[in-house]
């Protein structure tokens, strides 16, 4: 089937344009207008009639000759509010950036759209091809789900990839199982009573009991969850006050829970809400824990999954794709589209530092640069994967 990557490769400048023209035009959150105007235009210059179901949330579908079920392709649009930092003479200059690549991910399956209508008669039921948005909120999925992404017609199953910094070029990883964190973004927000530093007694200090706090939610993962379960509190915002001699009336932290178990997310959660109500009442305060955004750990379809990268090694070749067991702590909104239908998440190697200095930086950091010759296989794998589950299901 090498006939696919062939056809994926005539189209490299394309793939690239498609890149290229997101990626200079980056857009945060929920309101993608600029992207989605652009995928709507390209999708209908291809032959589809995309239906944009949500806000920023595109639907289109392809059917072959024979009925037959329906298979999900995948692609996330925002990007992130980081500014720029590489030299790429087509970079973002609005402040924010697609440091997590989705700008590769929606090109791809805009390639894959184009390489679909190609290979139409090769369709034995239907494709549909989802751009979605606000995936770096934990909003985008949820919000596509509730509006019936998976409905008319009815997904039999799902698939969707991601670009990985740091992973040789062209190298697919694929986890079997729980292989991707869930998450839960959370505030605090603690109260006190403003005086002056010189008089503390007059008031309740509120930076002291966010310290409190902040030290006391690190016990919950080292002694109240199993070692042998991943999860992790992370605080990465503590703002509160303003002047040097002045005590605040109030303190916000921010940030994160991850874990590779729903229960134990779940578990933290609660246990965090005891620790911040009761140590700020023990120190003359008040202190409110409130959730901002959640998803759940992304679990892999096993039999999906084997299915999917045996095609791919047809395609890429045996060495090219790495099955693996366990999971890193990042998190993915894809996840909420595995547990109602079965769903392979895959990473896609976006280049080392030993292929090119520029590549292999952390995603989201503001010079990471992905290699565009992974855009042919991306697009190639799309297509591939879809028409060859079709096929044999």
């Amino acid at each position: 089937m090498n006939e696919i990557m062939n056809q994926a490769k005539s189209i490299k400048e394309d793939l690239i344009n498609f890149r290229r023209t997101i990626h200079s035009n980056p857009e945060v959150g929920d309101a993608l207008p600029k992207t989605k105007s652009y995928v709507i235009e390209k999708l209908k210059e291809f032959g589809y009639d995309p239906k944009e179901i949500c806000e920023s949330g595109i639907v289109a579908t392809i059917e072959g000759n024979e009925p037959g079920k329906t298979f999900l392709l995948r692609a996330d649009m925002d990007a992130l509010p980081v500014k720029e930092a590489t030299e790429c003479d087509f970079k973002s200059n609005n402040g924010c950036m697609h440091a997590c690549g989705h700008d590769m991910h929606t090109a791809m399956l805009l390639g894959a759209a184009k390489l679909l209508k190609q290979n139409q008669d090769q369709i034995k039921g239907t494709v549909k091809l989802v751009f979605q948005p606000n995936e770096e909120g934990f909003k985008g999925a949820k919000n596509m789900l509730k509006a019936g992404v998976l409905k008319n017609p009815d997904v039999d199953a799902a698939m969707a990839m991601h670009v990985h910094s740091g992973t040789p070029s062209n190298v697919v990883l694929c986890g079997l199982g729980t292989s991707i964190a869930g998450c839960n973004r959370f505030r605090i927000v603690v109260k006190g009573t403003g005086c002056h530093g010189a008089m503390p007694e007059l008031g309740v200090d509120p930076i002291n009991i966010a310290a409190h706090i902040y030290l006391a939610l690190q016990e919950i993962t080292t002694r109240e969850v199993s070692a042998t379960k991943p999860a992790v509190v992370t605080i990465g915002k503590f703002s509160g006050g303003e002047a040097a001699n002045i005590i605040p009336e109030e303190v916000i932290m921010e940030g994160t829970i991850r874990s590779l178990d729903k229960e134990a997310g779940e578990f933290i959660f609660k246990r965090m809400n005891d620790i911040v109500v009761s140590t700020a009442k023990m120190f003359r305060g008040e202190a409110e824990l409130i959730e901002l955004s959640s998803v759940p750990p992304l679990t892999n379809d096993t039999d999906l999954a084997k299915e999917i990268t045996s095609y791919l090694k047809d395609l890429l070749g045996e060495k090219s794709v790495v099955l693996f067991e366990g999971g890193g702590m990042g998190s993915e909104d894809f996840a909420s589209y595995s547990y109602e239908v079965p769903s392979v998440y895959l990473m896609l190697g976006a280049g080392t530092k030993q292929e090119n200095s520029l590549y292999g930086e952390a995603m989201h950091n503001p010079k990471v640069v992905f290699n565009e010759d992974i855009l042919v296989t991306g697009a190639a794998m799309h297509t591939y994967s879809a028409i060859m589950w079709l096929k044999n299901n």
